[in-house]
């Protein structure tokens, strides 16, 4: 009876740390690209037509700024130069994962050069 307690605790241990790490190894799945932007903060309004986009993006293979593919290091940060035109301005980061799954964060940026 002993014997049979001790290979039902090893057999409930294995599985409760293989079931820990399928659900570890699918959270890039589960969850898809998440975009967190740091700059620009929402509808803010900035002096200079040169505008430094940066932030985090995680569970991403590609990912677009208005369009443009850019680029992120190690760590997911990214930290891209945008012109922007006088007054009202849109930016737009679109991250996709390699399932298909497309999810965009937008932010609205006025330039006033007064």
């Amino acid at each position: 009876m002993a014997k049979f307690n001790i290979r039902l605790i090893l057999l409930l241990s294995i599985f409760a740390v293989l079931s820990a790490y399928l659900a570890y190894q699918a959270r890039g799945y589960l969850f898809g690209p998440q975009i967190f932007i740091e700059s620009p903060k929402p509808a803010e309004i900035v002096h200079n037509s040169y505008f430094m986009v940066s932030g985090r993006i995680f569970n991403a293979a590609n990912i677009f700024l208005n369009g443009r593919q850019i680029y992120t290091d190690e760590q997911g940060n990214f930290n891209e130069g945008l012109l922007l035109t006088r007054g009202y301005n849109i930016i737009e980061i679109t991250a996709q994962d390699k399932f298909g799954r497309i999810r965009k964060e937008k932010r609205d940026v006025v330039l006033s050069l007064d």
